[in-house]
């Protein structure tokens, strides 16, 4: 199984909605990977002997999963029943947002990915060849309706958006070469595309903090 397979399976049976965002369970994705890669493994980054990162009055958690021998990290605020974050989160909160960071790092992969891009199934064949050749891209057959799939990605709030620039200007503290920086960026394109429309300040800060510490390492 390749990562083209992995972005054409249908997922829908296996999600859940909670307070309007979409879920999909993380113990069906996980077997899902190994059956795609054996090999597949996730980490829980840790700082300080912990699993969040704290960003202001907020929590922050870290995933990577790493398939086909390439490792993808994502991030994730700790948050309530409402999709608020918890300023003093307990072990289930902090558990709860590990297991979804973990399927969020997942679909980075291919496995979901069209539920963070707002579509009701899977792309088709011809679309899977076009988004994994990185092909030149043309005009979609239909006009897409993003839905809240999580707070980091949709909320528009400035809070929420000042929140993520923060984490990611943080994180990059523990990238210890050009591949980790490369590989971070990435795996965080669609919430900074989203950022660069609604808050283009916070995105030129979080670029210059990339491309000075690019320059570092290519120095």
């Amino acid at each position: 199984m390749s990562q083209s397979d992995l972005l054409k399976i249908n997922v829908n049976e296996h999600t859940e909605k909670k307070n309007g965002l979409t879920y999909l369970s993380w113990a069906w994705a996980w077997a899902e990977v190994l059956k795609a890669d054996p090999k597949a493994n996730f980490k829980v980054e840790m700082f300080d002997g912990s699993p969040l990162m704290m960003v202001g009055n907020s929590f922050m958690v870290w995933v990577t999963v790493t398939m086909f021998d390439k490792p993808v990290t994502c991030m994730l605020p700790v948050l309530d029943y409402r999709n608020k974050p918890i300023p003093t989160p307990n072990a289930f909160d902090v558990n709860t947002s590990i297991m979804r960071c973990l399927v969020k790092a997942i679909a980075m992969h291919g496995l979901g990915l069209y539920i963070y891009a707002g579509e009701d199934t899977p792309p088709d064949e011809d679309e899977v060849k076009s988004e994994v050749k990185a092909e030149v891209k043309t005009e979609p057959k239909r006009e897409r309706q993003p839905r809240p799939t999580d707070v980091t990605e949709w909320d528009n709030s400035d809070a929420s958006r000042e929140l993520f620039a923060d984490s990611m200007i943080e994180y990059t503290t523990i990238c210890k070469s050009l591949t980790d920086l490369s590989s971070f960026w990435s795996s965080n394109h669609t919430q900074l595309d989203s950022l660069k429309r609604t808050h283009p300040a916070l995105y030129e800060r979080v670029l210059t903090k990339f491309s000075e510490l690019k320059k570092s390492f290519q120095g």
